[in-house]
């Protein structure tokens, strides 16, 4: 009992500080600056997790200096210009990534029954119960499995081919030009700098060093930004949903990241538009990236059917 007690606090504890790494990760990659205002309500909605992990993960990172917490208040940022995850020792160790990707892959190819215990998950990736556990953790936050009612976990349909996913971008093309011709569009300024900041920070060399999960998160904080601008909260919801569902072949896809720097320079100059209020000009500018993404698509195609 005394072991198995262990693993269940090991796990949680894994999972608090992955959710830690992540939250510390947005606040750098969207350049929230020092004094920013965190609620647990916005970060239960943007990572899919309720608000009781939101909550041990705020406490830790302000355990470590990352937030400042003040009472009956909240958590704010505080300076976190030169903190990384793994300089809080929040880093996530390289093994429960590997098993991750590995289950994620055999999920893309249909691998996987349905649904599948944990002890046939144990058993095949040759892992704890507490690696299993944080891992599932992460897979169930993300929004591609959920534990089924006396029985093992059921993986959701995920998007598994290159044509599923440059179907998720023509929805996307048509959704998202509109969206920022809404009569009721404001793009906060703050909104706008931190994601200028989140750009230029690439530019500057962190396509090569993110890690996937970082830019896959950054390019969709990018775009949900801007839509959620529009002050039609269906353009973002629906925006949401497609995000959700074409996460893992984003990863994949980021194995080729010769692409990203037009990407960037590309949302600068839709941010520029926006923030001139040449909203009409803006919509055309983010038609032709999403068509440019589209086009990319197919050259990393190769990658995509692996």
């Amino acid at each position: 009992m005394h072991s198995a007690g262990g693993r269940a606090v090991n796990g949680k504890r894994e999972l608090t500080e992955r959710l830690a790494a992540q939250i510390l990760e947005y606040i750098r990659g969207s350049g929230l600056p020092v004094g920013f205002h965190l609620t647990a309500q916005e970060l239960s909605e943007r990572f899919s997790v309720s608000r009781f992990p939101v909550g041990l993960a705020l406490q830790l990172l302000a355990s470590k200096g990352a937030l400042t917490h003040q009472r009956n208040r909240g958590y704010f940022v505080s300076d976190v210009k030169d903190t990384s995850p793994e300089s809080l020792g929040l880093a996530v160790r390289d093994e429960s990534s590997s098993i991750y990707f590995r289950i994620a892959e055999d999920h893309l190819h249909g691998r996987l029954p349905d649904p599948a215990s944990e002890a046939y998950l144990k058993e095949t990736y040759g892992i704890t119960k507490a690696q299993l556990s944080a891992v599932l953790g992460r897979i169930a936050q993300e929004g591609w499995a959920e534990r089924r009612p006396g029985y093992g976990w059921s993986f959701s349909p995920m998007l598994t081919t290159p044509e599923s996913l440059e179907q998720t971008y023509r929805v996307r093309l048509a959704l998202e030009p509109a969206a920022l011709l809404e009569p009721m569009y404001h793009l906060n300024p703050e909104v706008t700098a931190r994601c200028r900041e989140a750009e230029l920070r690439l530019l500057a060399g962190a396509i090569e060093t993110d890690s996937a999960d970082a830019l896959h998160e950054r390019g969709v904080r990018f775009h949900e930004a801007i839509i959620g601008a529009s002050g039609n909260p269906f353009f973002l919801e629906a925006v949401r949903r497609i995000n959700r569902v074409r996460r893992l072949l984003s990863y994949r896809s980021m194995i080729d990241r010769k692409r990203y720097r037009q990407q960037c320079e590309e949302h600068l100059m839709i941010l520029d538009l926006l923030e001139q209020e040449r909203n009409e000009d803006a919509s055309q500018a983010l038609r032709r990236h999403l068509e440019h993404t589209i086009g990319n698509l197919q050259a990393i195609r190769p990658i995509l059917e692996h």
